[in-house]
């Protein structure tokens, strides 16, 4: 994986959340809504973002995994997969995708769409397990927005969401990269220094190592 100087804000971020009909489908797990938000000088870019319903053209069997107002009425009157599939490719194109276990979403879009060519992961997920190691459960999303008091900020961010909805845990996940950068020292806050820690690539392998005597900041949150 490339090695990149610089801050981590000047880098071409983009926030990832999928929602699925669940890999008990039988049918096969559906993508029933996407959204992706650019993280632009380290937030969240609302008026770039992109959000949808996914008609998946069938019938889906709710269950407890199911997102809340996602019905089969709802999907019907949705666009297609292939209809919103220029739209993600353009804004996946060249940029790195963000999410909380981000290996989960990307798996998911690049079978249903191997065209979107993201350049690697960055994974909040394995960020936040890094901060605070000795947490050995609660590394959920929703647990981070409510640790860090961020729900009313992606509340407002995302007022036609909800939580456990495409758009609001693509903000939400935005929302804690930056809220998990914020206070880190000039090094630490090198793109590169990330990838360290978070950075995954296309085959969810991830970055390689820092060298042992490079200092950093990172275990004290």
């Amino acid at each position: 994986m490339t090695h990149h100087t610089g801050p981590w804000t000047e880098v071409d971020l983009l926030a990832i959340d999928l929602e699925g009909s669940g890999p008990q489908d039988p049918a096969g797990e559906a993508i029933l809504e996407i959204a992706l938000v650019p993280i632009r000088h380290g937030a969240p870019d609302l008026d770039r973002a992109f959000s949808s319903l996914i008609n998946p053209e069938r019938k889906i069997t709710r269950g407890l995994w199911t997102s809340p107002g996602i019905t089969n009425a709802v999907l019907e009157h949705a666009p297609t997969f292939d209809e919103v599939a220029p739209k993600i490719i353009e804004l996946v194109a060249g940029a790195w995708l963000v999410g909380h276990n981000v290996r989960v979403d990307w798996r998911l879009l690049n079978k249903a769409l191997p065209a979107a060519e993201p350049v690697g992961l960055v994974d909040t997920l394995r960020l936040a397990k890094h901060r605070r190691p000795e947490l050995k459960k609660g590394h959920g999303l929703q647990a981070w927005v409510e640790r860090l008091d961020l729900t009313d900020t992606i509340t407002q961010a995302a007022q036609s969401s909800q939580p456990h909805r495409a758009l609001w845990d693509a903000v939400a996940t935005a929302t804690v990269l930056e809220a998990f950068m914020r206070d880190q020292s000039a090094n630490d806050a090198d793109f590169d220094a990330l990838l360290t820690i978070a950075g995954l690539d296309l085959d969810g392998n991830p970055h390689p190592t820092k060298p042992a005597d490079q200092q950093s900041l990172w275990d004290s949150f």
